[in-house]
């Protein structure tokens, strides 16, 4: 079965000992048009900064310092295809949208030391608190209003290898994006090519004029607070989304799924099919591993904060997912475009459903969330966010970091060893991403839930496994 480790505190390194070496701002070697980039409805509730961390074993041929100066040219030569990078986020006081104001402002490059080494950082897959000092969130020098688009972070263990920690503004790049970014920062360190050639039309995402809902979109709820602001929790019944931040201590728990638990899961899907005489070619082409691992997370989710009286059973529980729709539009987006192309697609059952339901049937409601994502669903919920400004709504997001190929990027040192999203502790966003070795399949679970709900959830995720 999928084995959860409870890695105690205890065994984390709680201080890495970083010091900075270096901290500076890189700029683009050319002269840069200055002028506002449009920003889509989809961006414009995203103005907040994500962290990645990307490992990296010693390589004799690449010293760190050596790496360091290939990394730092590489992002100036990288300024011109992704000139954006270097300019800022401002309102337009007409308008009162978000825009980015592209000059020449640079972006942040900071080098560092650590008396560690790799391997006394332990199980890379664990988050650990004490990777925050691995990114640089702020740089020193700067002023509070000119807080860059992109930071970089170089920290040299005592053992020869390396961590890149990439903070970026969620508004510049989305996943896939971010992937293709990081491909073209190690073609332009080897001295090669751009890898992809980066579409910076954000106005193929504008809204209709005028916008057209012609969909319900019970997955979207108008925000009460002005955008890019955050409220601090404190009007969060005004404002039920997926980013509020949860004060309730929570366990955090990693369940493991092997390739083989993933078609075993996947057989026991089609297997249900079989007897529910429903067996064609249609559903068993839903039977993804993501829908499998969707289905069951969403089961043991709905579950674990449901109480024992009979009428929590007709409680309704929403799953929220990222959907790419960068192929789902007609025409469809350039695979290259650097905007934020997801959307979030939606599936909602009772509890009592979700209890009671074959695998089969949780994988076809997972799998109707994502058919219901076409063209015009899509430019619809764009639209209705050009009104309403609106974060999705549900019981829980789940995160797929799984497959977008961080790992599996070659730079001339090598592949990273791991690379992962800065985590933090969400109670309503559940994250999966691959394991360490991405070539042996499989995937993480990582859940953060009040104590008693974290045994109910794992109680239930074995239970569900082994039957």
């Amino acid at each position: 079965m999928g084995t959860p480790y409870n890695q105690g505190s205890t065994s984390l390194v709680k201080d890495l000992k970083v010091t900075i070496q270096d901290s500076t701002l890189i700029f683009c070697p050319q002269e840069i048009e200055k002028k506002s980039m449009f920003l889509s409805s989809i961006d414009q509730v995203l103005n907040f900064d994500v962290q990645t961390l990307h490992f990296f074993t010693k390589n004799p041929s690449y010293p760190p310092k050596e790496v360091f100066k290939m990394i730092k040219s590489a992002l100036e030569k990288l300024l011109v295809p992704y000139f954006f990078l270097g300019g800022r986020i401002k309102t337009n006081s007409e308008t009162g949208r978000l825009e980015i104001e592209c000059k020449n402002g640079g972006i942040g490059f900071v080098e560092a030391s650590s008396e560690c080494t790799l391997d006394e950082l332990g199980d890379l897959v664990y988050p650990n608190p004490s990777f925050e000092q691995l990114v640089t969130k702020k740089m020193s020098f700067e002023n509070v209003d000119d807080h860059p688009l992109c930071i970089v972070q170089m920290t040299a263990f005592k053992c020869g290898g390396f961590a890149m920690g990439l903070q970026t503004n969620h508004i510049t790049f989305d996943g896939i994006s971010t992937k293709y970014f990081l491909q073209n920062l190690a073609a332009l360190s080897a001295d090669k090519p751009l890898a992809i050639i980066p579409c910076n039309q954000r106005e193929l995402l504008a809204a209709r004029s005028p916008p057209r809902v012609t969909f319900p979109h019970p997955e979207l709820v108008d925000l009460k607070i002005p955008i890019g602001q955050d409220d601090g929790g404190e009007s969060h019944e005004q404002n039920p989304n997926i980013f509020y931040n949860y004060s309730q201590p929570l366990d955090l728990n990693i369940f493991s799924l092997s390739s083989d638990h993933i078609l075993n899961l996947k057989a026991k899907a089609k297997n249900d099919n079989d007897n529910d005489n429903d067996n064609d070619n249609e559903n068993d082409n839903k039977v993804t591993g993501f829908n499998v691992i969707s289905g069951l997370v969403w089961r043991c989710k709905a579950l674990s904060c449901n109480n024992n009286k009979e009428d929590s059973k007709d409680r309704l529980s929403t799953i929220l997912f990222a959907i790419d729709i960068r192929s789902k539009l007609n025409p469809p987006l350039p695979p290259s475009y650097t905007g934020n192309a997801v959307l979030t697609a939606y599936a909602t059952a009772s509890c009592k459903e979700l209890e009671e339901a074959s695998l089969s049937r949780l994988v076809e409601l997972v799998s109707e969330g994502v058919s219901r994502m076409t063209d015009e669903y899509a430019r619809s919920a764009i639209d209705w966010g050009e009104l309403y400004k609106g974060f999705p709504k549900g019981e829980f997001l789940l995160s797929s970091w799984w497959k977008l190929g961080f790992n599996l990027v070659e730079y001339s040192w090598g592949k990273p060893k791991y690379s992962c999203p800065l985590v933090y502790h969400r109670k309503d966003i559940i994250l999966l991403f691959p394991h360490i070795d991405e070539s042996k399949g499989g995937v993480n679970v990582l859940v953060a839930l009040p104590h008693d709900e974290m045994l109910k959830f794992q109680a239930l995720f074995h239970n569900f496994l082994a039957n």
